[in-house]
């Protein structure tokens, strides 16, 4: 018994050494971090929305014009990056710009753009098997032609996508993502999550943007997430637990997504048995009171609770 705990204590020693030289270096930043106005935090790298509409082949329809062919009867392909992915009736999977609305729908990609996204015709499209026919839609685009939507967001192809069951537009330039079978972003997980207060929500976390937030990270299911000012980055603890923690569900390990800052993205034994994901070592949570994709109900409440910027820090607390 004595050389198992001797050997214990070695391993936690060399745990806390590589959380320190991890997480330590930014201690006095993170003083400082509450200070700083919403817009403060450092951008994350620039990256080009579009992408080059020609590189890797033109796309299914017409490149030049930004014309597509009908979708056809849609249909729900399983993938191991993404779980359940929308797809046309050739199997080319279908995204959603975040700059786009869904309340009221509108595109927001036209020229160049347009040529790299083809909008998808409203046309013949059909709900795929087992997808409910009501979330299919149509919006007029400023060209006058019917684009689809699926639950209010206009659907598009990748010019990059040259083949049936390619990825290739997954997360590009932080705005552009498949679209899952409810309309939501593709991601495991996505299409069942946990119910509101029963426990962690989950998915990889991205990058989304907001009219006065600017930048800000969100989970796999599109939802804000948030940091709470009492906890810590050095050492990592975090100081939600119980009640609060049944408000503010722990978001769990996720992969990280395009134009969230590598440095220290660690996840955190808590102390409920839990595991939790941090960005730049601060623990992160989800809200809720966000019923939807986009909602930032959770932003400022209790002067504690703020948006997560893609390097960690927070936005908008004074």
């Amino acid at each position: 018994m004595g050389i198992k705990r001797g050997t214990t204590l070695a391993a936690v020693a060399v745990v806390v050494v590589l959380a320190a030289t991890a997480c330590n270096g930014d201690d006095k930043a993170a003083k400082a971090d509450a200070a700083k106005p919403a817009g403060a935090a450092a951008a994350a790298p620039a990256a080009d929305p579009y992408g080059d509409p020609y590189a890797g082949g033109k796309p299914a329809g017409d490149a030049g014009t930004g014309a597509a062919k009908p979708a056809g009867a849609l249909a729900v392909s399983t993938t191991d990056r993404l779980g359940q992915v929308l797809t046309d009736a050739a199997g080319f999977t279908l995204y959603r710009f975040d700059k786009d609305t869904a309340k009221p729908p509108a595109s927001n990609c036209d020229g160049d753009c347009a040529k790299a996204w083809p909008a998808v015709p409203a046309g013949d499209a059909s709900a795929a098997a087992g997808m409910d026919p009501a979330l299919l839609g149509e919006v007029v685009r400023k060209d006058g032609g019917k684009q689809l939507t699926v639950a209010g967001w206009p659907v598009y192809r990748f010019a990059k996508d040259t083949k049936a069951g390619e990825l290739n537009g997954q997360g590009v330039g932080g705005t552009w993502f498949a679209f899952a079978p409810d309309g939501k972003k593709a991601a495991k997980g996505a299409a069942a999550p946990a119910p509101a207060g029963a426990g962690q929500a989950s998915g990889a976390l991205t990058v989304a943007k907001d009219p006065k937030l600017g930048e800000h990270v969100v989970d796999g299911n599109g939802m804000t997430v948030y940091r709470f000012k009492p906890d810590t980055a050095w050492p990592m603890v975090s100081k939600c637990t119980g009640d609060c923690l049944a408000k503010w569900p722990a978001v769990a390990p996720a992969e990280r997504g395009a134009g969230i800052a590598e440095k220290n993205y660690l996840v955190l034994d808590r102390p409920d048995g839990k595991k939790q994901q941090t960005v730049n070592c601060w623990p992160v949570y989800t809200f809720t009171g966000d019923k939807n994709p986009g909602d930032v109900n959770g932003q400022g409440v209790g002067g504690t609770w703020y948006a997560v910027a893609p390097d960690g820090k927070l936005l908008g607390a004074q």
